[in-house]
């Protein structure tokens, strides 16, 4: 629905060279085959390299679409949908075999992103071009640091520990079949990353909004930060609340939007509350979003995927909160062209009853004919808001914890949670305002798993499936997630990649 030029600029533009061309992010041909033989001179070869290490937010399934998948299809936000295609099914209700070609697909689009970044940290320091100024070099590094961490992380929620490649420059067996590191030390390694990066990134390039939203920045890193030390296992709530205090007090100019709405709206993007976006364009096959074509309600006549379960629905009610949920949920009982829906639905309408409307994934919400320009929010204020508050119900400040929560609560109109609860009934409300929040952006099950609650949720879930007997619901099937337990938390390693390394071993129940 929008991008103004402005845009293009992303990451080829910083303080010491704005003067370059608005059109040139998407000029440039970047560098995503990086190996020893390529040259690295030039100003402009490190900036072709930096560009290829972002091209991972557009060339690959996993950040189109998949970490929503697996963020909330593999939680009690959404059900499959897509006719329950086996891959999402086996996400849904964690049976998920390590020969599943789209886990493998996942964990070589994060490789492959980690390898760009490594080769450019490693040539960049050598480039004694002087037109890339020492400034703009400790920018490079900052960003590249912080997108190797970005996707490290991303790898080790995903698979717990995995091998730590910080050098992409050989195919030698000897050195590239590593055994995998421990999660300790994978998660040392993204924060000594993002400490890199929060050290040489500024708060931003300039006064444009539409290039400081989409690159690395010093908040970036800190949300980061904020992030990374709440989901390892041996988490420190007190360097979280550190790190997002430095994130909501920053000199980034963060600030929570007046409308939750318009966040997404898909005419608002650039805005306050984002720290970090991926500024899809509409109807640019480079780098536009195919991913919101696959949720959103039936412009093509088929199901689409990661349906909002009734709990969700019934979580918003609850609340009252009709503000998130209409922006997050859109009933229809017809599609765009005024037909009925096509399809039976097994949770919502079984016998395709005309009157029966069905929930879609609304959080983008245009498709774009698989070319859609709606941005997705990787970092966004109220995320480190509410992990703010979570850090410090945790360190014993529940009183200040309810108060900060419902900061978040009074921008869509919610009453205030009393500050009187207890640390226990504190921890369960910010979960769930976690969750009215943050719906379909792939955190539900980063923030069950953080707060030891993935396996009771789960294994909790009431939902039900049915078939359409005579025009109408035969008997309820109950969803089974009796067997999740915590060796589900993580997803197994794939198949193919412990095949090619005999040094990998397979997470425990797979």
């Amino acid at each position: 629905m929008k991008h103004n030029i402005l845009y293009k600029g992303f990451l080829i533009l910083s303080i010491s060279i704005v003067s370059f061309s608005c059109q040139k992010f998407l000029d440039d041909k970047p560098k995503t085959s990086l190996t020893t033989g390529n040259s690295y001179s030039t100003a402009g070869d490190a900036e072709a390299a930096l560009t290829g290490c972002y091209n991972i937010f557009y060339n690959s399934d996993y950040y189109q679409w998949e970490y929503v998948m697996i963020g909330d299809v593999g939680s009690d936000n959404a059900y499959p949908g897509g006719n329950n295609e086996e891959t999402f099914f086996d996400y849904n209700r964690h049976i998920l075999p390590a020969s599943n070609n789209h886990n493998y697909t996942n964990w070589g689009a994060l490789y492959r992103g980690i390898a760009r970044t490594n080769i450019l940290l490693e040539k960049v320091t050598a480039i004694s071009d002087p037109a890339l100024t020492a400034d703009r070099k400790k920018q490079i590094i900052g960003e590249a640091s912080f997108l190797r961490a970005f996707n490290y992380y991303q790898l080790v929620k995903t698979y717990g520990g995995v091998p730590l490649e910080l050098a992409s420059n050989t195919a030698d067996p000897a050195v590239t079949r590593k055994a995998r590191a421990t999660e300790k030390e994978v998660y040392d390694q993204i924060v000594k990353d993002l400490e890199v990066a929060a050290a040489n990134l500024p708060d931003n390039y300039g006064s444009i909004a539409s290039v400081n939203k989409v690159r690395a920045t010093k908040g970036a890193a800190n949300a980061m930060l904020a992030k990374a030390w709440a989901q390892r296992s041996d988490r420190d709530y007190n360097k979280v609340l550190t790190y997002c205090n430095a994130v909501i007090g920053g000199a980034g100019g963060y600030a929570l939007s007046s409308s939750y709405a318009n966040l997404f709206d898909g005419s608002h993007y650039f805005n306050s509350e984002s720290i970090l976006e991926i500024p899809f364009e509409e109807g640019n096959w480079s780098a536009s979003s195919w991913g919101v074509q696959l949720y959103l309600a039936p412009e093509d006549g088929w199901q689409k995927y990661c349906v909002p379960t009734k709990n969700l629905v019934a979580a918003y009610d609850a609340q009252g909160d009709n503000v998130r949920k209409n922006a997050n949920i859109l009933f229809m009982t017809k599609d765009v062209n005024g037909d009925p829906i096509s399809w039976p639905d097994e949770n919502w309408n079984p016998c395709q009853n005309p009157a029966v409307g069905i929930p879609f994934n609304y959080k983008q919400k245009h498709a774009g004919g698989w070319a859609s320009g709606d941005d997705y929010y990787l970092l966004r204020l109220a995320d480190i808001i509410l992990l703010k508050a979570e850090a410090q119900n945790e360190t014993g400040a529940t009183a200040t914890a309810i108060a900060t929560l419902n900061t978040v609560r009074a921008r869509v109109g919610l009453a205030a949670v009393s500050t009187g609860l207890s640390q226990a009934a504190a921890k369960a409300a910010i979960l769930n305002e976690r969750r009215l929040e943050l719906a379909f952006e792939g955190q539900r099950w980063d923030d069950l798993v953080r707060n030891g609650a993935a396996v009771s949720t789960m294994t909790g879930l009431d939902e039900k499936t049915y078939s359409c007997v005579v025009n109408l619901p035969g008997s309820p099937m109950k969803m089974d997630y009796s067997h999740v337990t915590s060796q589900h938390l993580v997803l197994p390693i794939p198949q193919l990649e412990i095949d090619a390394n005999p040094n990998l071993t397979q997470n425990p129940g797979y």
